[in-house]
């Protein structure tokens, strides 16, 4: 088992970083894939896990916080304690299941907006841990879930680009004061 990030699971009242929302630039940027695992990295993933747990959210990416790299963290289970958070470096998908499931979707980057996204029940994806080792995971359900909505983050694509029903897109986006203007749907 590598080292691992130790970070309270507690919501901090200025957490270290700012998560940038919908309509700002830096989420649209494809993330530039990370050459060297270091100190300086952990350290950011030990920040955006304190920011994560700090907004309620059980996964961000480093483009939420407006800075472009290939970093994702994720934690599930943010209420129990013995649960470790999942740190991905250059992760990347190399098998997807046939089987896709309809499930709802919200993200820190458009707080208060939760739709239905259709995605692979499970994945296989490779990363770096956080000691720089190459990994493999097989995940399903929930994980898999939240491993493609942050590596969308990733590539500049946000949940709500994949909304099929365009009508509950356009209505939650305009309740909670976000343009529809900035939604690029992907097909």
């Amino acid at each position: 088992m590598s080292a691992v990030i130790a970070v309270e699971k507690e919501k901090l009242e200025t957490p270290p970083l700012d998560i940038h929302y919908l309509g700002d630039r830096a989420l649209r940027q494809p993330a530039k894939r990370i050459a060297k695992v270091d100190d300086s990295l952990r350290q950011l993933a030990k920040e955006m896990l304190q920011t994560m747990y700090s907004s309620n959210g059980i996964g961000l990416a480093a483009p939420q916080v407006a800075i472009n790299k290939q970093l994702i963290v994720i934690d599930c289970e943010p209420d129990n304690s013995a649960n470790i958070p999942l740190i991905l470096i250059n992760p990347k998908i190399i098998g997807y299941s046939q089987e896709l499931c309809v499930v709802e979707e919200g993200c820190l980057s458009i707080p208060g907006v939760y739709l239905d996204v259709t995605r692979p029940k499970t994945i296989e994806v490779t990363f770096k841990d956080e000691q720089g080792k190459p990994r493999k995971l097989q995940a399903t359900d929930l994980l898999a879930r939240v491993i493609q909505h942050e590596m969308d983050h990733l590539n500049g694509v946000m949940f709500v680009d994949r909304v099929d029903n365009g009508l509950a897109l356009n209505e939650a986006l305009q309740k909670q004061g976000f343009s529809v203007q900035a939604v690029k749907p992907v097909k």
